[in-house]
């Protein structure tokens, strides 16, 4: 059962090609909403000008040639030619009837394509903070919509397990011994892990380390004031020659540098855990998935002329591109030393991408911040017909989470605030609302309820907001039982359950029955839930979650005001009872579902 934008466009396009020829039978109709009418036809204007006739004349032409007397009242012409729109109450019930009917709740089955989805991308041995948040949800919902709408996902979860780092996180772990308690941080602490190394490389490196006597150089002192251990004054040399030992394939760095990926994997499953999303170990493509085919990528682009030597790096100068100097902008895919970086690793992975896995569209969930690099990165492509026209290439931009002050969301001391932190402090928070409010739970119930409505409150508060825009972190906001949020909409979902429990209790059934649509809250609640599979399939394509939300928000609002117009379980005829009801039980499902493509669950009872 189509939505009413798609019958009423298919109908007036008929019109056009009627009244105005053939070549009329594709010009877009404009159906909006209207506050006049259910929908407007704002055609007439557009039209007037390719056919230099005046608005209201083209208007009225239209009028006589549409046919819609089974779908709408008779049409009015308004103002300088808008045609007002009044669906017919019966029609709106016999659609929202097959809707009803319908397993995939109007979600339409268009054509299956293949969608590479790259989000998340954690680096190994470092805890993932609040920046990582809305890559995570962001695209995570994405990959559940899309799947919804019939299309096969490839999750990639492009970790950051390869580089400099790596030589230096090595070295630290044979020092302090691998079974030590600093290398159990791996598990509990990657940051405290990671920064211990990292002071040793810092100060060594450089003229930290030409400073230093031959034996030893004093370690930093930490944040609680003591002095950390003497350091090798060769750590950082060693590092990078770890570096070069572990990128040649040497056994044992790779043996150790698995060790770190594995202990990370163990850390991130808890976060992907707390945070319900569906990436698992099989996702995993980090930077080291492509190692051995960089060096094929840097010839490749060498030999078809598209790559030049240029101050001893091998770069590319992609059309399009200047700098401030408004000369060309290199795109470095081969450092002066021989090393690689992430346009390399990213050109290798949009090509196995294509040519490997088939994709159709490849979705970049990554920082606003990197923008030009991903510009670049398709443009390059392209011209090394690595990704073809036929295949869709988009950065979805994510923007800042930001604290009251308007600035990157961090903690007092102004590093980044953990994320793991930041989702039990939601839980913890909920979890004391939902003590108070439902003692009469058992601990296990409430504690449920609690993880979802904290989880959710953060999810959906990241996904209502368009996701190239940035916003700011307020947990009271995103835990609220009134507006856009998501403990709103879980109890507008708990208040219909509660609703179907009592209707059994009493011996009320709406199985069988249509969901009645007759006065105007139920037209209008009805009208809503007839948008949801097109509002579905505008999120996949254009890759914006923050529309379901506004859609989701809308529903709950007109079933609210339904429920109060509208009364189920005390309407005295039993007729009109089972269809009310119904219509509550489809509103159910459509909530239910909206908020599964988002990744947020909704509990049977708050």
């Amino acid at each position: 059962m189509p939505a009413p934008e798609i019958v009423l466009t298919e109908r007036f396009q008929s019109a056009f090609a009627s009244a105005f020829g053939p070549e009329y039978a594709e010009a877009d109709p404009l159906i909006r909403p209207s506050q006049f009418a259910d929908f407007q036809c704002n055609a007439a204007m557009g039209l007037a000008k390719r056919l230099g006739k005046k608005p209201r004349d083209i208007a009225a032409e239209i009028l006589e040639a549409v046919q819609l007397e089974d779908v709408a009242e008779p049409l009015e012409v308004a103002g300088p030619g808008f045609l007002n729109i009044r669906l017919r109450t019966e029609w709106i019930a016999s659609q929202v009837a097959q809707l009803a009917d319908d397993s995939r709740l109007g979600i339409p089955a268009g054509q299956p394509r293949t969608v590479v989805l790259d989000y998340s991308a954690p680096n190994v041995a470092k805890e993932m903070h609040v920046g990582h948040l809305r890559t995570t949800v962001v695209g995570d919902a994405l990959a559940r919509t899309l799947e919804k709408l019939g299309h096969t996902v490839i999750r990639q979860n492009h970790i950051g397990d390869w580089g400099t780092p790596f030589g230096m996180l090595i070295e630290h772990l044979l020092e302090v011994g691998e079974d030590s308690p600093e290398a159990a941080l791996l598990l509990t602490d990657p940051n405290a892990f990671y920064q211990a190394a990292r002071q040793k490389f810092d100060a060594t490196d450089g003229k930290a380390a030409s400073d230093a006597d031959a034996v030893g150089t004093p370690g930093a002192t930490a944040a609680d004031g003591t002095q950390a251990p003497a350091v090798a004054a060769d750590f950082a040399a060693r590092a990078r020659r770890r570096v070069a030992t572990l990128q040649s394939g040497d056994a044992r760095s790779l043996e150790i540098w698995q060790r770190l990926v594995e202990m990370s994997k163990q850390y991130f499953h808890r976060i992907y855990d707390m945070l319900d999303v569906t990436l698992t170990d099989a996702d995993l493509a980090g930077e080291s998935t492509y190692n051995d085919q960089l060096e094929a990528v840097c010839r490749d682009l060498e030999e078809a002329g598209i790559a030049r030597i240029s101050d001893g790096a091998l770069c590319v100068f992609p059309e399009g591109f200047t700098g401030r100097d408004e000369q060309p902008l290199p795109l470095i895919i081969r450092k002066s030393d021989g090393g690689y970086g992430y346009a390399t690793t990213d050109l290798a992975a949009i090509r196995h991408r294509v040519r490997t896995l088939g994709a159709d569209r490849i979705g970049y969930v990554v920082g606003t911040a990197q923008e030009l690099h991903f510009q670049m990165i398709f443009t390059t492509a392209r011209e090394a017909g690595w990704l073809p026209e036929s295949v869709e290439a988009t950065h979805v931009k994510i923007g800042s989470v930001l604290g009251e002050d308007g600035k990157i969301l961090r903690t007092r001391s102004g590093s980044s605030l953990r994320l793991m932190a930041l989702l039990e402090e939601a839980v913890g928070k909920a979890q004391g609302v939902i003590d108070e409010l439902r003692p009469d739970l058992s601990q296990q119930e409430r504690a449920s309820i609690a993880h979802d409505i904290g989880i959710g409150g953060v999810k959906y508060a990241d996904l209502s907001t368009a996701h190239d825009s940035d916003y700011v972190f307020d947990l009271d906001r995103m835990l609220a039982l009134t507006g856009n949020t998501a403990p709103y909409l879980q109890y507008a979902v708990a208040r219909i359950r509660s609703i179907g429990r009592r209707a059994a209790e009493q011996g009320v059934d709406a199985a069988g029955a249509a969901p009645r649509v007759d006065n105007d809250a139920e037209r209008a609640l009805a009208l809503q839930l007839l948008e949801f599979g097109p509002t579905l399939a505008q999120v996949g394509a254009a890759y914006e979650p923050h529309r379901l939300c506004s859609y989701l928000f809308a529903t709950a609002q007109a079933f609210t005001a339904f429920y109060e117009a509208s009364p189920i379980l005390k309407e005295a005829d039993a007729q009109v009872r089972a269809g009310r009801l119904a219509l509550a039980q489809l509103t159910e499902q459509v909530l239910v579902e909206g908020l599964a493509a988002l990744g947020v669950n909704a509990p049977q009872q708050m």
